[in-house]
This record gives structure tokens, sequence and C-alpha cells, in this order.
């Protein structure tokens, strides 16, 4: 399943994927990269800025390539946002470690800087987000003004793009029902419950822990109620220290999964026995990030990638997947938004809970200096 620092699919079409570019380093030619008024892609914070969006169309059409990472078809609809992408631009997308975490996009990031096979831009959880800024190119896209404050920083170094709420999946043929979080401590869960990675470098997997935290008399501020409840799991039997993906959940040897909503919703396609519950009162909900690298060695198709998801086109592809777009409400108010697609999306009952950047924070510095002593 993926991103382990990313984890909110129902509707996915085969992307039109090709292989990681070749290692070499870079071309030094930028003369592709460069508008119509000498401003370099690299350095550009708008398309406006760059000569319009026809200079970076035509700009990105010349680098003909787009370099992604830990983007799985079947996560957020990201399949099908890629083959429409590649159809509307002509531009061939190199699909890199589909199902990486978040932590391991910044890996590539530092690891590959300098060659053509870099990372153009990421989609990562909120933690890794917000500790490796200094990585980013400030960016605003043409919708801008329809991304709440509160969801972007303010020179565009990342954007929240989709997001979702906390969920747990099941399969209804082998247990009669969830509804609370106690009922996973039940011996009925023996070698059952899973999480979507490493909760210290995983953004769905760190969400499953601060949900079971909200649940068990934590709070926004304090995730050791979450430890605490997995600890209790894995001393009853219950906890699968696997991460859980579509495979996993095929073959049963994650029957129950703590993932974003819209990522267990997708299974349902795949497993008619497969529910999806959002436990009352316990809502937790997230947005992952986009960025693009600073050093992105196809910078002008980084930042049309970016105009792309952010359009209305964009924004109703991740909403054919399940995942709420954050121009949704913009979208709504304007009538751009898929009405039918927005009516599929789950229900859920209580207030939700968004964790602030420095709620954030001392989660994961908490879970850094527990979670493996806790569970191993």
């Amino acid at each position: 399943m993926k991103k382990v620092m990313r984890g909110v699919g129902a509707s996915v079409a085969v992307g039109a994927i090709v292989a990681l570019a070749a290692c070499a380093p870079p071309s030094d030619d930028d003369s592709s990269s460069t508008g119509a008024d000498g401003v370099s892609a690299s350095s550009a914070t708008s398309a406006e800025e760059f000569g319009g969006m026809d200079a970076l169309v035509e700009a990105a059409k010349k680098e003909g390539e787009l370099n992604v990472i830990a983007l799985p078809d079947d996560w957020a609809n990201y399949g099908e946002l890629k083959s429409a992408f590649t159809a509307k631009y002509g531009v061939k997308i190199n699909s890199a470690k589909p199902d990486a975490a978040s932590q391991d996009e910044i890996n590539a990031v530092k690891t590959e800087k300098g060659r053509s096979s870099a990372p153009d831009v990421l989609d990562m959880g909120g933690a890794v987000t917000l500790a490796n800024t200094a990585l980013y190119a400030p960016y605003k896209v043409a919708t801008w003004e329809d991304i709440p404050d509160s969801q972007k920083e303010q020179t565009g170094l990342w954007v929240n793009d989709y997001g979702g709420y906390m969920s747990i999946g099941y399969d209804s043929s082998k247990f009669n029902g969830v509804s609370a979080l106690k009922d996973l401590l039940g011996s009925d869960f023996k070698n059952s419950v899973a999480l979507n990675g490493d909760p210290t470098q995983a953004g769905a997997a760190f969400a499953g822990v601060a949900m079971a935290s909200l649940g068990n008399g934590g709070s926004a501020d304090d995730i050791s109620k979450g430890v605490d409840f997995f600890t209790e799991l894995k001393k009853a039997g219950n906890f699968v220290p696997v991460q859980a993906s579509p495979a996993t959940i095929k073959t049963g040897e994650t029957p129950v999964v703590f993932d974003w909503d819209y990522l267990n919703a997708a299974q349902t396609s795949e497993n008619k026995n497969w529910k999806v519950v959002v436990p009352e009162g316990v809502v937790l909900g997230s947005y992952y990030n986009q960025a693009i690298s600073k050093d992105a060695p196809h910078p002008a198709a980084a930042r049309l990638w970016q105009e792309f998801l952010f359009s209305d086109e964009g924004q109703n592809l991740w909403l054919k997947g399940g995942a709420r777009p954050v121009r949704m409400e913009a979208m709504t108010t304007a009538g751009t938004i898929d009405a039918d697609l927005a009516a599929k999306l789950p229900e859920v009952s209580g207030e939700a809970v968004f964790l602030t950047t420095d709620q954030t924070a001392t989660a994961t510095k908490f879970l850094t200096e527990n979670w493996a002593k806790a569970i191993g």
C-alpha cells in the first residue's frame, strides 16, 4: 500500500508509467527550462513568473520527463492521475519505488542529488514534510487562493494536497464486526491487526497510533496512549508487525488494518467482505503534502505537475480515488466539484481532530524515542 507516510482510492486506471530514467548526470543545457523573460524553471515561484502556462507547458514538454517516487497506482487514484498527465502534456513519468515511505522520498532526494534519476516532486506525510523544508523549492500554483492559509506554507514550500480520516478496515468474513478500538483487544483478533508501515517513518502508521491515542484517553497533545494501546495489542498476540498492503490483505496476512479511509475503501473492489469503519468520536483527519525538490532535474515538468494536481481536473481525480482534495470547499462553492463522487465519501461521526505542526512534532519525537522500545 504505501507511503507509509503517505497513506488517503477506489477507482484506478492503469498508469502509463515508464521505467526509471538512467542515472546519468543531468544535462548542462538548461535552455528548455528557461522562460520568456530569462527566468529559469528551477527558480520560478509561479507559472506567471516563468512567462505563463503556455511557456511552462512548452518547457516541460522539452524536458520530456518527470520523476516521481512513492506513488502507487492504487493510492488515491494516482494511477489515473499519472496517465492523465502524460496524455494531456506528452510528458512521460518515471515512477520509482511506488511502495516506499515518505522518509524514503527524502532519502532519495539526498542520495540522488545531481543525477537525472533524482525525484522531481514529493508527496509526503506531515512530520517528514516539516522536518525537511530546506530541500524544497517555493512555488504557488494558479489556484493558490483556493487553498486555506492553514493548509500551505506561505511561500509555497509545501502545500496540503489530499486527505481523509484514519479508519479500521477488516475482513467481515472473519470477524463479526468492529465498532470501537477496544474490540481489537479481544481473543478473536489473534495475529490480525496491522499498521501501514512504521509510525516513525510512515504517515498512515503515525496517524493510526495517533487515532488509537484519541480513543484511549489521549489527545492531540499526547500520543503516548496510542503506544500503550499497541503495546496491549502486542501482549495480547493481536498485533502483526507487517506493513499492511493490498497483497497482505488479499492473502489474509493482515485481516485488520489501520489506514486512511480512502485506502481501506479501495480494498472493497477486490474483497466484497472488506468493511471500513471510522470509530464514532475518534475522528482523526490529515492531509498529505506536495513539494518540489529544489534540485529537481526536470524543474518545468515538476511545476507543471503541481499545476495539474491542483487544477479542477486533478482535484476531481483524487476525489475519484476516495480522497478529499484540498480545494474541495472552494470547488463545491464554484460548482466544479464532482458531486456524485463527493456523495460517495465515507460518513464520519464526531468532531474531526487535525494535529497542528507543534503537535505533530511532539508526537514524532515521542514515537522516535519510545515506539521501538515498546513494540520492537
